[in-house]
């Protein structure tokens, strides 16, 4: 048929659908380009399933008539909202436009925005916004400050019943930032992406700092020091394929399990190299990621927070085709002790996991809490705390593998038996007690050791009595505390076989509206 004979409303049609998808024109598009970032519809095509995407409120636009935006009016308003699918499943998203007004968010973009966020939690699928804006739409006034606000009111009604995803690709400044703080994960592009409440020109008419935007609200700072991103991607590329790798981790809301992945690692697989990788000193450090990638599926684990709080680690893996939540210790950073930033690091990812039914799997190795000054009036009680009303909270299966120290008020946290463990395992190299050796001796042996004839020597002998007396997995066996010693090879097939047993786990929490979690 040729274009003749079109009706005339079709190629009306046509044409107002290619007007919306220049967004602010050739112009701006090349701008954006020139800068190294993509345009909305360019991130939203790489990051879907070829052909699924299917746009709604194309043709919104604002209804400012003062400020000279009467006659700018353009389709779409600057962000672009619908729902696709990644890996086959389906998912809500928007993406923020910076070519039609900086990306800025007027009333009728965010009524865009939080139609697709409601269209999620009725449908139960993931929501994932691509930011990249301005801020608020000046001309607007307060008007843009409603949308935004209604936009952050429907972030938290989404709060766990679909998982929400923020990827930073360009500014995100003021009020804006506080929609992606509370979405469940914030992956940011390194040099191309900012978030900051005041950018640098405030900070420096209010505190005489000189500060540049990557300094200031940059993806390494954020990745590496406040803790606010999750994820630094290298580019927008990588930053999508991270959308893309999470997203198969988790279920599509609240009400679902995680997707069940089939493996072709073998379900009954030993990992002989875990039976020499812990050090003869009980002092000395060893990589425990090189631990998690000899258990899990293929050796594949997603890190979150990789470069936060490296004292504790938290991401996603398979075992046996399960995803899993994984929380572990790091001995090679301050020796795996908890501070203040790894207990919230810790207890943000665990809620995460709860909410979203994702079994949680911890390997233990944790001398207690950080000592000193600065951690006591940095609130460590208080954030400890957090981490282990996370444990006590959860209902999903959680399972504990004491890798090696398990000490004081930490073994207590990192969820033990006591605060619901389903099931608690331990290796041979496991020494659970009030405190280390030494410290105890020092404690209970004191004036022994001081009027001994070689104190050295008596408190070596002491330390050692105490250490096979008590500094061992099996006096806590004996008491129904740990559920099995096992070789460090079997851990694996253990586990795997903990996670099909508790597959169908029911719990519940006594009826109330929410807890108390001392934030």
């Amino acid at each position: 048929m040729s274009d003749a004979s079109i009706d005339p409303r079709i190629q009306e049609l046509r044409e107002r659908k290619a007007t919306a998808h220049l967004g602010g024109g050739e112009d701006k598009i090349a701008r954006q380009h020139a800068r190294g970032r993509m345009t909305a519809r360019e991130r939203l095509q790489l990051l879907l399933d070829k052909g699924t995407f299917r746009e709604i409120d194309v043709f919104v636009t604002h209804n400012v008539t003062e400020f000279g935006l009467a006659e700018q009016k353009i389709l779409g308003d600057g962000v672009v909202t619908g729902y696709g699918t990644i890996n086959g499943r389906l998912v809500y998203v928007y993406s923020q436009d910076f070519t039609v007004f900086g990306g800025s968010v007027s009333r009728a973009h965010a009524r865009k925005i939080c139609k697709v966020m409601e269209m999620a939690m009725k449908n139960g699928a993931p929501v994932i916004g691509l930011n990249d804006s301005g801020g608020a739409r000046i001309q607007e006034g307060v008007h843009s400050l409603a949308g935004y606000a209604e936009i952050f009111y429907r972030n938290v009604i989404a709060s766990g019943v679909v998982p929400q995803i923020s990827v930073i690709m360009g500014p995100c400044a003021g009020g804006a930032v506080y929609s992606p703080a509370i979405t469940d994960f914030v992956i940011m592009v390194k040099e191309t992406s900012h978030m900051f409440v005041t950018g640098p020109d405030v900070i420096k008419a209010v505190t005489h700092e000189d500060v540049t935007f990557e300094e200031l609200g940059g993806a390494s700072v954020h990745a590496s020091k406040s803790g606010v991103a999750h994820f630094a991607a290298e580019n927008e590329e990588d930053a999508l394929f991270l959308v893309q790798h999470l997203v198969d981790y988790l279920p599509g809301n609240n009400m679902q399990d995680p997707p069940l992945q089939p493996s072709n690692d073998d379900p009954l697989r030993e990992a002989p190299e875990l039976d020499s990788i812990i050090p003869d000193n009980p002092n000395k450090p060893y990589d425990m990621k090189e631990v998690i990638r000899h258990i899990v599926d293929e050796g594949q684990f997603l890190e979150v927070h990789e470069h936060w709080a490296q004292n504790i680690i938290v991401g996603f893996a398979r075992l046996g085709g399960r995803s899993v939540g994984i929380v572990a210790q790091q001995p090679t950073v301050l020796a795996g002790v908890l501070d203040v930033e790894a207990s919230q690091k810790g207890a943000r990812f665990v809620r995460f996991c709860d909410a979203f039914n994702v079994p949680l799997v911890v390997f233990e190795d944790v001398p207690g809490f950080m000592p000193g000054i600065t951690q006591e009036h940095g609130g460590i009680i208080r954030q400890g705390a957090k981490l282990l009303y996370a444990f006590c909270e959860a209902t999903v299966p959680k399972l504990t593998v004491i890798v090696r120290k398990a000490y004081g008020g930490a073994y207590c946290v990192m969820n033990p038996r006591h605060i619901g463990a389903d099931l608690v395992f331990a290796w041979p190299s496991a020494e659970i007690a009030v405190m280390g050796p030494e410290g105890a001796v020092n404690v209970i042996f004191r004036r022994e050791i001081a009027d001994a004839d070689d104190p050295a020597a008596r408190k070596a002998e002491l330390v050692e009595d105490y250490r096979q007396r008590f500094a061992n997995p099996y006096v806590a066996a004996a008491a129904g505390f740990i559920d099995n010693v096992i070789e460090p090879r079997e851990t694996r097939p253990h586990l795997i076989n903990a996670l099909e047993m508790l597959q169908n786990k029911r719990d519940s929490l006594p009826p109330k509206k929410h807890g108390n979690i001392p934030l």
